[in-house]
């Protein structure tokens, strides 16, 4: 089992940052991979980005490649999204993810946080 809360959201101005974290619970953390979805008012939820269990291997969205980063840090369980460049259309609600192989489908991913609301203002 994996517990996993979300952490960092606000509002921000078009063009400025904001950095997610998500802590983990669980001894085996560092044995899944993990991402980031989104899904804004009306809209399907989509992904985002995901990391590998090791941080070697990380894969984005079209729409986020070149303005946010995806890292993790196993010794202290926790992944973040560095999100620069922001734009109104990224305003959503940002959910953590898990799962022991990383994918870019909901369906993918056993475990998953609360959320967190991202709002860019233009």
């Amino acid at each position: 089992q994996v517990q996993l809360v979300e952490s960092g959201g606000g509002l921000v101005q078009a063009g400025g940052s904001l950095r997610l974290s998500c802590a983990a619970s669980g001894r085996t953390f560092k044995s899944y991979a993990m991402g980031w979805f989104r899904q804004a008012p009306g809209k399907e939820r989509e992904f985002v980005a995901t990391i590998s269990w090791n941080g070697g291997s990380t894969y984005y969205a079209d729409s986020v490649k070149g303005r946010f980063t995806i890292s993790r840090d196993n010794a202290k369980s926790t992944v973040y999204l560095q999100m620069n460049s922001l734009k109104p259309e990224d305003t959503a609600v940002y959910y953590c993810v898990a799962a022991l192989i990383a994918g870019v489908t909901t369906s993918g991913y056993d475990y998953w946080g609360q959320g967190t609301q991202v709002t860019v203002s233009s």
